[in-house]
């Protein structure tokens, strides 16, 4: 029986551990892909694997059937992984024009909210593309199917496949840049891009 994402959301904000085991078997790899590109360390990405599920399980109430997990998952992981490499960064002294936020910066990367607001930027940014890219943008970057996966379910080429995520990603970074905090976004939409970025 194929149980939909949102049936497992249901079941673990009933606390069920059987569909959040479902929802790491699902999205762990993808997960750990995401984070790894970024960080560039297998341990650390572990780490932060790991936080991101914790983090998914003790939110669990916060989450909505209606809401993408894939999502979810991903703006967490993105939020872990830039704090881990500002964190690296700052103690190294490198990158200091990139990442040396100023205490405005920090207030706003601390706000309890932060996460739902990047969510929310993303999904509209979603929302705002044609079907057919919505669902390629999905599944490559969000659940971090290759692009022979994606091409074989669609039933269209791999280069058609490239193509409208490449077009995709253009109005994505358009979109979120014109609507989200700019300094933070540039990072956002870096792990975005890098996500499946050998693909």
């Amino acid at each position: 029986m194929n149980i939909t994402d949102a049936e497992l959301v249901l079941r673990l904000r009933n606390n069920d551990v059987s569909a959040f085991d479902s929802l790491y078997r699902n999205y762990h790899q993808a997960v750990y892909r995401n984070i790894l590109k970024f960080v560039k360390d297998a341990a650390v990405a572990e780490d932060i694997l790991q936080e991101v599920f914790a983090r998914l399980w003790e939110k669990r109430q916060e989450i909505q059937a209606e809401q993408s997990v894939g999502g979810w998952l991903f703006v967490i992981s993105f939020n872990l992984s830039v704090s881990w490499v500002r964190k690296k960064l700052k103690e190294q002294a490198l990158h200091k024009n990139l990442l040396d936020l100023g205490p405005e910066d920090h207030m706003m990367i601390d706000r309890k909210n932060m996460d739902e607001e990047q969510y929310s930027l993303l999904e509209q940014a979603i929302a705002q593309l044609s079907p057919k890219k919505r669902t390629i943008v999905t599944r490559c970057k969000l659940e971090g199917k290759t692009y022979d996966e994606v091409a074989s379910e669609l039933n269209i080429s791999r280069n058609t496949v490239k193509e409208h995520l490449s077009a995709a990603m253009v109005k994505l970074n358009d979109y979120m840049l014109r609507n989200g905090d700019h300094k933070y976004i540039v990072l956002f939409l870096f792990f975005f891009t890098c996500h499946n970025a050998s693909n």
